[in-house]
């Protein structure tokens, strides 16, 4: 099956004897659907399976091809302009491959990028802008932090940040012995942004790294509902010691594989 017969199948989904849930969609309706099957593309890579990548892919090409198809109907684009604009702008990005200039690290292409956008009149009133408001906070502000540090706005040496960390621990303890919510939450929020800077700093993907963790978490707690099921008990007439040596023993079946 080739690319053309994948958006056929859209525009008969769409079409008058078309799909009613399908046919009632709009932009607005579809982009927690985006955002779904970005996020479980990315739980496939990290996953490793091929399989589910390759299925992943095409959920979030279908996703794609949708809005599409409503722009289409709308006539406004359709998929040929979609596809001929990123090619454009990927071949005028890219003048070290497709013309006579010559970038030798990443770090030149990046730089070499802004000077396309400004070229091509998408000038920044802010470094920070272009970041969008929709992404998670975390990537956020490791996007906003970047572009920051990009223009020389950044700490020397790990242990700079370290030293900043422990102070902003410092006032969050203050905060809490305060019992005023606002200041707690202020102060929650900086350390949050703190340890995404040392990510940042030390070459971690923050958002990557939580995401993991969070995996983790599930993995590990499962295994305590597992054990607790098969002693016939229920996790809530458990007690925390307990609980918390199962959880050593999870840790334990990962350490070795």
């Amino acid at each position: 099956m080739d690319f053309q017969e994948l958006i056929n199948i859209m525009e008969k989904l769409r079409g008058e004897k078309g799909c009613p849930w399908d046919k009632e969609q709009t932009r607005e309706s579809l982009k927690p659907y985006i955002v779904e099957e970005a996020y479980e593309l990315l739980e496939a890579i990290e996953e490793n399976d091929l399989e589910k990548i390759k299925e992943e892919l095409g959920d979030l090409l279908f996703q794609i091809v949708f809005q599409s198809q409503i722009a289409r109907e709308n006539k406004e684009f359709d998929m040929s302009d979609i596809i001929d604009k990123i090619a454009k702008k990927m071949i005028s990005r890219h003048p070290h491959v497709f013309g006579n200039t010559t970038c030798s690290t990443s770090d030149e292409v990046v730089a070499q990028w802004e000077v396309q956008k400004k070229q091509e009149g998408k000038l920044r009133v802010s470094i920070l802008e272009g970041v969008p408001e929709t992404l998670p906070s975390l990537l956020r502000a490791h996007r906003l932090q970047k572009r920051a540090a990009g223009v020389g706005f950044d700490w020397e040496r790990a242990d700079d940040v370290l030293k900043k960390l422990d102070e902003e621990l410092k006032e969050f303890k203050e905060a809490l012995g305060t019992k005023n919510k606002d200041m707690i939450e202020d102060e929650l929020g900086d350390i949050f942004f703190m340890l995404v800077n040392l990510s940042r700093f030390i070459g971690v993907n923050p958002e990557d790294a939580h995401r993991k963790t969070i995996s983790k978490f599930i993995h590990r707690f499962r295994y305590i509902e597992m054990k607790a099921a098969e002693h016939g008990r229920k996790l809530s007439d458990m007690t925390l010691d307990e609980m918390d040596k199962l959880w050593d023993e999870a840790k334990g079946r990962e350490a070795k594989g």
